[in-house]
């Protein structure tokens, strides 16, 4: 079993739920707060993880995470949390859990509002603390198990990302176990999901070598087993390595994303249509892929070789085929994404943290391109 050491403590492997109860000792929580949906209790992943728990806490669930996390849905957690007299979270589910568990944790540890914190305006220097957090993930695509960030649609319908390296879980249980449940097309999305932090995080300007090194290795990972995973839900080895993946893609992006999650957020938050953050990335990449290209020098080579492609190839178009392979959308139109969504989504991509990171910048023509490739 590895356990890794890389902005946080992750347990990796079959079996890594054993590793639980002494990390939830060290962070020193005795009365647990999980943070998950509706269908992760349902699938019983929530009753698997703390039945593997071997000391007694106290708990208190909280299963109304919305498949994009709310404000609305943090304040009715939060309002929990405290009644209950919990002293630390723990996140079991996919990114939105464990986002919301990350929001909560800061309301616990620098009380509210959350709209204080939104780094664009410099919200990252008042958080003061937060409360003690793991995570435990049963999807292998977001990665907010070892990030430094969390996503929240908030009242006033912006879509904000907020990021702090207090936002990072004490310890990561990373067991693919959880996994072997999710269906073939959750996988697909998942593992896109997975595929673009890879990707927009190598891609991302910011000098940082050793990020970039484990955003290939995820890369190489992801790109030769996501298509295993999805066809058999059971191959053990093909679920390790997605979860790697994930984690991995996750681990790097601490040197930022790009205009695919720009775009993602910015589509998500549109609340008649509820879009999975995965298989919207899966569907913006290739158009961004191609709008970055002048700016990107020979990093596309070296995507190439992690991807085993042959030198020269299209990486555009490997993305548009892997993604029909494994049965994602066509494109945005597919999704319920209509002509009156466009100029609203461009607006707010725009002002989207993981802008200011893309390799190229993107004018509200640009992106407006983009999406209309998208479609």
């Amino acid at each position: 079993m590895a356990t890794l050491n890389y902005l946080t403590t992750t347990h990796f492997d079959y079996g890594a739920v054993s590793k639980l109860s002494s990390e939830l000792t060290k962070a020193s929580i005795s009365k647990l707060f999980i943070a998950t949906d509706t269908g992760v209790r349902a699938a019983g992943l929530v009753d698997k993880v703390t039945g593997a728990l071997n000391a007694d806490f106290a708990i208190s669930i909280f299963d109304e995470t919305p498949g994009n996390p709310t404000e609305a849905a943090v304040t009715k957690a939060f309002e929990q949390y405290t009644s209950d007299g919990c002293d630390g979270v723990l996140a079991i589910g996919g990114g939105s859990s464990m986002d919301l568990g990350k929001a909560v944790a800061l309301l616990a540890g620098s009380g509210g509002p959350m709209a204080q914190y939104d780094p664009l305006a410099g919200g990252g220097q008042l958080v003061k603390g937060v409360a003690p957090l793991i995570a435990v993930p049963t999807t292998a695509g977001t990665g907010s198990e070892v990030s430094v960030g969390f996503v929240i649609i908030m009242n006033d319908g912006r879509k904000l990302t907020f990021a702090s390296p207090l936002f990072i879980p004490k310890a990561a249980i990373c067991d693919p176990e959880l996994t072997m449940g999710l269906p073939s097309m959750m996988t697909a999305a998942t593992g896109m999901d997975a595929i673009t932090h890879c990707i927009e995080a190598f891609l991302a300007p910011a000098s940082n070598p050793p990020a970039e090194g484990v955003a290939l290795d995820g890369l190489w990972r992801g790109w030769r087993h996501i298509q295993a995973a999805v066809k058999d839900g059971t191959d053990r080895e093909a679920r390790w390595q997605m979860m790697m993946c994930s984690t991995e893609g996750a681990l790097a992006f601490v040197k930022g994303l790009g205009a695919v999650h720009a775009m993602s957020h910015a589509a998500g938050r549109i609340e008649r249509l509820n879009l999975h953050h995965g298989t919207l990335n899966a569907v913006f990449l290739p158009a961004v892929l191609r709008f970055n290209a002048p700016e990107c020098g020979d990093k596309y080579e070296r995507l190439l070789q992690a991807m085993g492609l042959a030198p020269g190839a299209d990486i555009a178009e490997a993305i548009t085929a892997m993604n029909a392979d494994i049965g994602l959308p066509s494109g945005l139109a597919a999704m319920g994404v209509e002509e009156d969504d466009i100029p609203e989504l461009i607006a707010y991509a725009q002002k989207d943290l993981a802008a200011l990171s893309n390799p190229r910048r993107a004018s509200a023509d640009d992106f407006e391109m983009m999406v209309r490739q998208s479609l």
